[in-house]
């Protein structure tokens, strides 16, 4: 791919299908309410898995281009991470222990990898689970993909200061053993005080029967882009979740059919089902404010200004 020199301040955007997202329209007036003057984003898509050529092509391209000043990596934040650690003069904490990227910023002439997503799925997280949830009810936590998006939502939920709010018992499925392998090396690194299995998938059957099993109030996830960059759904439509549960679809585009799965049993089995779309503001936000070295608030007045800005945004 040949990268043509960014000619204004820009933020590229790493993705599979980047111009179908709504930050397309909701990054310039985000820009605008934010004084960011004459900012753009760029999309760069790559198929999932590309080859390790295209992420370091990619990451020199904006290491050397001097108005582009940074990225948003979605989907490819392992596998840039692997393919392109080298190039980076700086490896924050949570990338270095996650092995991923879903950031990339420049620091005083620096290239800098970045991982936000334990801040962005964390403030998402907060949002809707109620305090005490795992403490009070004894639920456990199920996501189905095991890529960088469960990383750091594990690596949330099972932090030791939240004393007795955790999951009782954590399950990670995904159909890539290896996937599996690199979560599990993560979690040995985090000591975990409760249980984790991890669960290769041959098929959606597999995603069923481990729900099946699940506690009342449990937290269940679709971390597989499924439903977004890919149609369908990690679950059959036979898959019945457990009474009180959450149900996470980390999108917000797509055809969401686990969004709707989990919808048509809402009411009879008293679920509490939510779209990826706060996790998309924090997710963004986060980025932002580390490449246009900015300050954007994630609460209050000043966060539902921004969330009022993207819908409004992404309806035009």
């Amino acid at each position: 791919m040949t990268y043509a020199p960014a000619t204004q301040p820009t933020l590229h955007f790493i993705g599979v299908t980047t111009g179908q997202s709504s930050i397309m329209k909701v990054f310039p007036a985000w820009a605008a309410h934010l004084g960011l003057r004459d900012a753009a984003i760029r999309g760069i898509d790559f198929p999932p898995h590309a080859e390790a050529s295209a992420y370091r092509d990619a990451v020199e391209f904006i290491r050397d281009d001097p108005l582009s000043l940074g990225a948003l990596v979605t989907t490819h934040k392992i596998d840039l991470f692997q393919a392109a650690r080298d190039l980076f003069d700086v490896v924050d904490p949570h990338a270095s222990l996650m092995g991923e990227t879903s950031c990339i910023s420049k620091r005083d002439g620096k290239l800098v990898c970045h991982v936000k997503d334990p801040i962005s799925s964390g403030l998402a997280i907060d949002g809707f689970l109620e305090p005490g949830h795992f403490a009070r009810t004894g639920a456990e936590f199920f996501a189905m993909g095991a890529g960088g998006s469960t990383i750091a939502m594990t690596w949330h939920l099972m932090r030791a200061d939240r004393g007795r709010d955790v999951p009782s018992r954590v399950v990670v499925s995904d159909r890539s053993a290896h996937r599996l392998d690199e979560i599990r090396a993560v979690h040995r690194q985090m000591a975990p005080a409760m249980p984790v299995e991890y669960v290769l998938v041959d098929t959606s059957t597999t995603n069923d029967e481990i729900l099946r099993r699940l506690k009342p109030g449990s937290f269940v996830v679709n971390a597989t882009g499924l439903g977004k960059d890919v149609p369908g759904s990690p679950l059959t439509d036979r898959a019945l979740f457990p009474q009180e549960a959450i149900a996470w679809d980390l999108n917000y585009r797509g055809d969401l059919v686990f969004l709707e799965q989990a919808r048509r049993q809402a009411a009879e089995r008293a679920l509490r089902v939510e779209d990826g779309w706060t996790y998309f503001l924090h997710g963004w936000t986060q980025v932002i404010a580390e490449v246009f070295k900015t300050p954007i608030p994630t609460s209050g007045a000043g966060f539902d200004a921004i969330s009022d800005i993207a819908i409004r945004a992404a309806k035009a």
